[in-house]
């Protein structure tokens, strides 16, 4: 039996520095104590209380993952396809999706269900909440899911397109009553682009100091 891959060795600044989304993923297999151990490193992430009140379902039965990437691609299309050319055609520097971005977001709806394995974060409790907030429970784990990933050289995204389909997907899943469904994580090894730093509008453009518009210390400007 051939061993698993250790993780590669990473800072933590590095790993948050180049965790983009990655949605060209291969089909091939993880080894399931590779998805243990990041698994595991998922469940030491902070939750409300701590009252890890969560589940992880691990989706890898190509019959299950049939009617929800069918679900996924209904919404998709829904959603951009119809703005395709638009999208394609977009100046450099125009908010919002980018042409590349676009590609592999579409690429990602046609072959979803080629990715090995999925994740779905499961919330307890949260099945009819209206607290906004909810999410702040799991999200932290689920980053933390992502970034263990990434140490083994496995692609993630986060996504939440097949959503509108909760109670058949919590049917399909066969998830607690109280359940809900906080995000999709598709995971396999790159098949195209690399690891590398997103972009993201600068700090200066984005933290408020203080008070919303107050902008930022100058950098080195606090002595």
């Amino acid at each position: 039996m051939t061993a698993a891959p250790a993780p590669e060795p990473l800072g933590a600044l590095e790993a948050l520095h180049s965790t983009p989304a990655r949605r060209y993923l291969a089909p091939d297999p993880i080894p399931d104590d590779v998805l243990r151990a990041v698994l595991d490193a998922a469940i030491r992430g902070p939750s409300g209380g701590n009252a890890q009140s969560w589940g992880w379902v691990v989706v890898t039965d190509p019959a299950l993952k049939a009617p929800v990437a069918g679900w996924y691609r209904e919404n998709w299309e829904r959603a951009y396809g119809s703005r395709r050319a638009q999208i394609l055609a977009a100046p450099p520097g125009t908010e919002g999706l980018t042409p590349r971005g676009y590609l592999g977001a579409e690429h990602l709806a046609h072959h979803l269900e080629e990715a090995p394995v999925w994740v779905f974060p499961v919330l307890r409790g949260a099945a009819d909440a209206t607290n906004p907030r909810i999410g702040s429970s799991i999200y932290g784990a689920v980053q933390q899911l992502v970034l263990a990933a990434r140490a083994y050289g496995i692609g993630t995204s986060l996504t939440t397109l097949y959503g509108g389909h909760e109670d058949e997907l919590r049917e399909l899943l066969g998830l607690p009553a109280d359940a809900l469904t906080m995000a999709l994580i598709p995971m396999g090894y790159p098949a195209k682009g690399r690891w590398a730093q997103p972009k993201r509008r600068p700090v200066e453009d984005v933290v408020h100091w203080n008070r919303w518009g107050t902008p930022p210390p100058a950098a080195g400007g606090r002595g």
